[in-house]
């Protein structure tokens, strides 16, 4: 029996953001299925590129808000 794939769960509107040495990092979603957290980084109030992080090299702090339930 084939699994089912979850949705991308869209963590936009909840403000989940740390900051990197210098560059502010907001999480905006998150692939249950590869286990990717899309993230748009910013440096000094300037938004720089949005790119996909595996879910492994978030702090630990946030890995406990961003982890979907299984």
């Amino acid at each position: 029996m084939a699994k089912k794939k979850k949705k991308v769960i869209n963590l936009s509107d909840q403000n989940i953001s740390y900051v990197d040495k210098e560059r502010h990092i907001k999480i905006i979603s998150i692939n249950p299925n590869n286990m990717d957290v899309e993230v748009s980084i910013s440096v000094e109030g300037e938004k720089k590129k949005i790119m996909m992080l595996p879910l492994a090299q978030l702090p630990k702090e946030i890995k406990k808000l961003v982890r979907p339930i299984k």
